[in-house]
């Protein structure tokens, strides 16, 4: 997990390297899209496992 936040981190300084253009829009844009496809696949996992259990 630390891992992971350090990568966030070097990404976040790059954006603001470049002025929160283009790029961070971008990357705000895909982040997103990931996140509601990760609550979706989240949702069906977690049902699936309920119906299984009973």
């Amino acid at each position: 997990m630390l891992w992971y936040a350090w990568v966030f981190l070097v990404i976040a300084i790059i954006a603001a390297i470049f002025g929160f253009g283009g790029i961070a829009a971008a990357s705000a844009g895909i982040a997103k899209i990931l996140f509601i496809i990760f609550i979706v696949l989240f949702l069906i996992s977690l049902f699936a496992g309920r119906r299984r259990a009973i």
